[in-house]
């Protein structure tokens, strides 16, 4: 073997490649969120178009199909730069997925520190984002079955009591509302016996006219909101598994990048030093 000149990089082929576990279990990774990506975008796409065309841009903040759009693109194009870029070892790709996962790492932790620190905002954000959902309830039928499945699920009625359902314009409690269902709750507000066998889909009619005991009686009276808070105090440990659950994904991916990043870079160094070397080897 040729000496290397004095004072140029111990460059070692055996110790400078690309490691294919690495590139192909990345390559792996974001092939199956990419996946998972395009079943979110093909299920948005599918539900926009499946709506009334006079409910498609009514209330696109509180469109569930809309979300699952958003984040389906999102994770599609992030996932996208990681296939190709692993496949092709591609620096510049590998560089913007990891630093598109790490800033959404990064946003998902700030946003749960600030959310446990000013609790009290986050509190009347969601009360807002629910009392707009109530505003839009029979504009959109996804974001309608959506908040009887969580009012079900929480046994409550409105973001802070059942009152709040006069928000909507069916439910209004104003005497000039020609609706049906003026002064009512919907149906999911309603107690449910689990031994009838009919069940009176009719049990919240006229509820906002009655005083709370009354109501309570046929209906859940309190919010959603204070439930939801009742619900995350209790079940802090699963939050918490649920958040690591989330966290791991994302920290694998960049570190799996970064090595990757860092082997490529190795290999594009130690490639210029043989070309620059190739011809002078005793040098």
């Amino acid at each position: 073997m040729g000496r290397r000149r004095r004072g140029a990089p111990a460059y070692d082929e055996d110790f400078s490649f690309v490691s294919p576990v690495v590139k192909y279990l990345l390559f792996i990774f974001n092939l199956i969120f990419w996946i998972i990506s395009l079943v979110m975008v093909s299920i948005g796409v599918y539900a926009r178009m499946m709506k009334h065309a006079e409910a498609a841009m009514a209330c696109l903040s509180v469109d569930p199909a809309i979300l699952l759009l958003v984040v389906g693109v999102l994770m599609f194009l992030i996932t996208f730069c990681g296939c190709v870029g692993s496949l092709r070892e591609n620096i510049c790709l590998l560089q913007t997925f990891c630093v598109c996962l790490t800033v959404i790492f990064l946003l998902q932790l700030t946003a749960g520190v600030l959310g446990f620190v000013f609790s009290d905002k986050a509190r009347t954000k969601v009360s807002d984002l629910f009392n707009n959902a109530i505003v839009h309830y029979r504009d959109d039928i996804d974001l309608q079955n959506l908040i009887d499945f969580g009012q079900k699920e929480f046994s409550c009625c409105g973001a802070v009591a059942y009152t709040d359902w006069s928000q909507n314009v069916y439910f209004n409690c104003t005497l000039d509302n020609p609706s049906r269902e003026r002064c009512s709750v919907p149906f999911s507000c309603c107690h449910i016996a689990n031994d009838k066998a009919v069940i009176n889909t009719m049990c919240g009619q006229d509820m906002q006219d009655k005083d709370y005991l009354q109501a309570g009686a046929y209906i859940h009276t309190n919010g959603c909101i204070d439930k939801f808070v009742n619900w995350i105090h209790s079940n802090l440990f699963l939050l918490g598994g649920i958040a690591l659950g989330l966290a791991i994904p994302q920290l694998v991916g960049i570190l799996l990048s970064q090595i990757l990043i860092n082997q490529i870079k190795d290999q594009i160094e130690l490639q210029d030093y043989n070309d620059q070397h190739r011809f002078d080897p005793w040098r």
